[in-house]
């Protein structure tokens, strides 16, 4: 994303021979000179990383703390090939058997392949022949660890969990990140009853940690436990069914009302390294084919109540996401591309768009109209409002140092007449022949995030309904707290000073 200058090194400056010689001759403003001076160090020491393994050295050994579940974000789950094991995400290369594709229809619950979750992508290992590729990215790494080794917590097993499975135990829920949240969601509530089931606790209740998209599936079981959306024409009404198996839920860089950047993904694709540093190219990106066949991913777009899209004057504009005529018109995605359109027909997928199977402009319509309808009746049921105290509460952990994505620019272009949009500023002129500096792109086009996700989705700070009881903050949603720090999207999940917080939620919840 776009970096701010790093703050000047004072202590090199102070110690440079050019400084002293800049020392004020007159004692008194001596003495002023070196007070400012002391004030300005008073916050340039070094920075520092709690240290988790003093903090918690007493939580590590207390026993009966309450079981967690983790859920990570989208891509966050190793997809394999059922028939053949194959792991096709995350891998350095497309498969030669499978791409990421689901297939088309307007049947959103049917279409689906022979890939299946397996476990949370802990560390990402890019290889070919043997051979590795570029470094370790850690995705999940660090979260896992401070559980196990500073909080005092081992890793359960869904299927067999065994005495003890009930207290000091995290379960991982990995999930078809692809598909529907809804379902994500209902399914993860019929794990928990089934785990509650083998392990002869009916009253228990669990805490959940949830990195992004994966707040969504957790606020979706919480409000709405194994239920779908209603029918059209009725109104969702949180019953909050999953409150009977989930205590709390801790979310990392949740898009509450949706992310400007899901648009940009799915104009242009999606790399679980984009937003890390150092960057690593992964060669096995989700394309903008692969992302346009994922209702998941539709489901992340911003909300009606606040999506923003500006003109060429950055003035702001209307736009309904919800309208494939929209996508259309504009030329957005795969889906409003004449030459992908074109070959989707004929049936020339090559390349990184195999193994999309062809299938009729109808086809392709009912599908896009279906995935896009879902997802306003998934972010209906997300905004409805509950009135006095919610039964789980929410913690919201969040970056918002880095410039993120709030407002595309649409535009047309002076020599083609086409639409163009803008996702990243820069400098352009207007029809009009104004010029717009980059930086005044900048400040109307984002907003302060983790790079991802603004501060303002992750507290649902714009969402339609009063301030809420159980809230803080001014916002709808119930969060009881919320912590900040600098660090991108990809990575929140392992920063230590949000995870020093995450730990002190969790361990001192004793259960009986």
């Amino acid at each position: 994303m776009y970096k701010q200058n790093p703050p000047p090194n004072y202590f090199s400056i102070i110690s440079s021979p050019s400084f002293f010689r800049r020392v004020p001759a007159s004692p008194r403003l001596r003495v002023f000179f070196f007070l400012f001076i002391l004030i300005l160090l008073q916050g340039c020491g070094a920075h520092h990383t709690p240290n988790l393994e003093r903090i918690f050295a007493e939580a590590r050994t207390q026993k009966g703390k309450r079981p967690i579940i983790v859920i990570p974000g989208i891509l966050g789950s190793q997809l394999v090939n059922s028939e053949t094991g194959e792991v096709v995400w995350p891998s350095a290369f497309r498969s030669s058997d499978d791409g990421l594709t689901l297939p088309i229809s307007s049947n959103l619950e049917a279409n689906r392949d022979s890939l299946v979750p397996r476990k949370i992508v802990d560390t990402a290992r890019f290889q070919y022949a043997n051979i590795k590729i570029g470094p370790e990215v850690y995705i999940y790494h660090d979260l896992l660890e401070a559980l196990k080794n500073y909080g005092g917590y081992r890793e359960g097993d869904w299927d067999n969990p065994g005495e003890g499975g009930d207290q000091d135990t995290f379960y991982v829920f990995a999930y078809d990140w692809r598909r529907d949240n809804v379902e994500s969601a209902r399914l993860l509530i019929r794990k928990i009853e089934s785990l509650k089931q083998k392990l002869n606790r009916p009253d228990l209740r669990f805490n959940v940690l949830a990195h992004s998209m994966g707040g969504l599936v957790a606020r979706y079981a919480a409000e709405y436990g194994n239920t779908d959306l209603p029918p059209d024409g009725v109104r969702p009404q949180p019953t909050w069914a999953g409150a009977t198996h989930i205590s709390k839920i801790i979310i990392f860089g949740t898009p509450n009302e949706g992310s400007a950047d899901a648009f940009a993904t799915l104009l242009e694709g999606y790399s679980v390294t984009e937003g890390l540093r150092p960057r690593l190219p992964l060669l096995n990106k989700l394309t903008r084919e692969d992302v346009l066949t994922g209702p998941s991913i539709f489901q992340l777009l911003p909300h009606a109540s606040v999506v923003r899209f500006l003109d060429e004057n950055l003035q702001p504009i209307t736009v309904d996401l919800y309208d494939p005529a929209s996508w259309l018109r504009y030329g957005w995605s795969a889906y409003g591309d004449p030459d992908f359109r074109q070959r989707f027909v004929e049936g020339r997928m090559h390349g990184d768009y195999a193994p999309l199977k062809p299938g009729s402009l109808e086809d392709l319509d009912a599908y896009f109209a279906a995935a896009l309808h879902r997802a306003k009746r998934f972010h209906e049921a997300l905004d409805m409002q509950v009135d006095g105290q919610t039964p789980v509460p929410l913690f919201a952990f969040g970056g918002d140092c880095e410039e993120t994505l709030d407002a595309p620019v649409l535009m047309r272009d002076r020599k083609t007449g086409r639409w163009v949009t803008l996702v990243r500023p820069r400098s352009f002129v207007t029809s009009s022949g104004k010029k717009i500096s980059r930086e005044t792109a900048l400040e109307a086009m984002y907003m302060p995030g983790d790079g991802r996700v603004t501060r303002r989705s992750l507290l649902g700070a714009d969402l339609p309904g009063s301030h809420s009881s159980d809230s803080l903050f001014n916002t709808p949603l119930p969060i009881s707290y919320a912590i900040f720090a600098c660090d991108l999207h990809g990575k929140l999940q392992n920063n230590k000073n949000l995870l020093d917080n995450a730990l002190t939620t969790l361990v001192n919840e004793i259960i009986r």
